[in-house]
This record gives structure tokens, C-alpha cells and sequence, in this order.
């Protein structure tokens, strides 16, 4: 099995995680503003240290990173920092289902955007069990407590949130796979980890220097919450990681269309932790979006 398909396996399982906390500090001590920024805040130390320390384990230096790097890098963390705080703010919305659908759009658009900036091509095999995949996920995330295609059911905060976030996290990835390509290095845990630096500090400084001016009680809840947010930033750090490093291996958009994984294990979690039970329609929705993976792993 292809290296890029096992690290978004696991970038999927480290993302399942870290919602989950973050749900539980959005929910309780934190603003979405606040659970955002816990995240990158409490991860961007353990990755500037953990490649620091590789660095030197390694002899090596700061690779050169170009001024395209930059742009590619910094489009990546502010996009990535809009999306999250989107997908956030769903947590506290009534059409939640609804919102987590428009988000899994991020495959799709991120072929798109990843064929118009970076000209990477996705053959038409790959490209429908991408769609396959989208299927799945849309009949898992269906609202069922809405009948019909209702406006009600896809005109709401909970679905501009879900688009939004689907949008931005498609521009990121492809923001992230084109800086970790400009880094020169041929060590690809240098490249990613070099990239992955870059961008949690920068995002961590923007949302301090943000929630100094607009929510200042924040910046002390988060570190108030530092038990559970220091946990936050481990997984966000093991899952930015995978992610970032399949990035410089393989599209975006396949890299993410296997992440959607994180799909089957977020119900897995629901049945297993909260003893929930799984209709017909999930087991078809996990059929289809399971097809989808092992026709891209097949095809990687």
C-alpha cells in the first residue's frame, strides 16, 4: 500500500479525535474563536521543536523557501483558519447534519482548485470514485428530520457554514501541497515539517493578535482549558503532520477523498462510545463511501 493512502488513513483517525475535544471545548469553556486557536496555539510549539531537533539530528539546515513558498504557505493558514472556525461554529447550529454535508464538498473543490493553481490531474476512474465517495457521505450526513428538498434543509446558517468551510479547507490543501512542492529539499519530512512550522506559528500569532482585540477573556480560557487543549494540539499536530507529508505525494483532492475515512470512524466512535444505533441508510452510506476508498487505494 502506497505510503500517501497510510498517512491520510491516519490523518483521518488523528482529525476524528481532535473535533472531538474540540466539540467538547466549544462547548463548555471555550468560543469558537477560542477552540480555533487552542488548536494551533498548543501544537505550534511541539512542531517548531520536533523540527528543530530534526534538523540538527540530521545536520542540516533551514531549507531555502522561495517567495511563492510564502504565498502558497500563508493563503494556506489564513483559509485553513476561516474553514476551522466554520466547521466550529456548526457545532452550536440546529442543522448540523445538514452543515457537515456542504463541508464534505472539499473533495470535489479541492480537484478543482488543485487542477486550476497547481495543474494537478485526476484520471476520470479516480474521479468517480470521488464522486462515489461524495455519495456516501451526502446519504450518512442526510438530515432525515427534514422531509423532502425542502429549502428549509439546505437554505440555512448551518449550510452557508458547511459550504464556506468546504471551500476554504479545498484552498488550503491545495495551499499547502504547492508550499511543501517550492521547499528544496528532498527529505519529505523536512518539506512537510518545514511547511507545517511556518504555517501553525503564523496561525497561532494571527489568532492571538485576533482574540486580543475582538474576545481579549479568551486568550485566558484557553490556557485555562490547557488540560483538554493541550490534547488538541497533539492530535492536530500528529493529523497536520500525515496530512502535509501526503500532500507532497499525491494530489490533494486523493489524498483528502481517502481522508473521508474519518467519516466511518466518527460512527464507529458514535456506536461504540455512545451506543447509538446505525440505520439502514448509514450502512449503505458506509458501503459506498467504503467502495470509494478501496477503489482509490486500488487505483494509488
Amino acid at each position: 500500500m502506497d505510503a500517501w493512502i497510510i498517512l491520510s488513513v491516519a490523518a483521518a483517525a488523528f482529525q476524528t479525535l481532535r473535533f472531538m475535544l474540540q466539540k467538547q471545548l466549544s462547548l463548555g469553556a471555550l468560543s469558537a474563536g477560542g477552540a480555533t486557536f487552542a488548536r494551533f496555539a498548543y501544537s505550534a510549539p511541539f512542531v517548531v521543536a520536533g523540527m528543530t531537533g530534526y534538523m540538527i539530528w540530521q545536520g542540516g539546515g533551514v531549507p531555502g523557501l522561495s517567495a511563492l513558498f510564502w504565498i502558497y504557505a500563508l493563503t494556506g493558514a489564513v483559509t485553513q483558519v476561516v474553514a476551522t472556525w466554520c466547521v466550529i461554529a456548526l457545532f452550536s447550529a440546529r442543522n448540523f447534519a445538514v452543515g457537515i454535508t456542504f463541508k464534505k464538498t472539499e473533495v470535489v473543490l479541492t480537484a478543482l482548485v488543485g487542477l486550476v493553481i497547481l495543474g494537478d490531474r485526476i484520471s476520470l476512474l479516480a474521479l468517480a470514485a470521488i464522486v462515489l465517495g461524495l455519495i456516501g457521505v451526502l446519504i450518512l450526513s442526510d438530515n432525515a428530520g427534514l422531509p423532502g428538498l425542502s429549502l428549509q434543509r439546505i437554505v440555512n446558517r448551518a449550510a452557508v457554514l458547511g459550504l464556506a468551510s468546504g471551500g476554504l479547507f479545498a484552498v488550503s490543501a491545495v495551499g499547502y501541497r504547492g508550499a511543501t512542492l517550492e521547499i528544496a529539499s528532498t527529505d519529505l519530512l523536512v518539506r512537510a515539517g518545514v511547511a507545517l512550522a511556518v504555517v501553525t506559528s503564523s496561525q497561532a500569532v494571527g489568532l492571538a493578535l485576533w482574540l486580543h482585540w475582538r474576545e481579549t477573556g479568551q486568550l485566558a480560557a484557553v490556557w485555562r482549558a490547557r488540560r483538554v487543549a493541550v490534547w488538541v494540539g497533539l492530535t492536530s499536530m500528529g493529523g497536520s503532520l500525515c496530512w502535509f507529508t501526503a500532500f507532497t505525494l499525491q494530489a490533494a483532492a486523493l489524498v483528502f477523498a481517502v481522508g473521508q475515512i474519518e467519516v466511518i470512524f466518527s460512527l464507529v466512535a458514535s456506536v461504540l462510545v455512545f451506543r447509538e444505533r446505525v440505520t439502514m441508510r448509514e450502512i449503505v452510506g458506509i458501503a459506498l463511501l467504503s467502495v470509494s476508498i478501496l477503489a482509490l487505494v486500488w487505483l494509488g
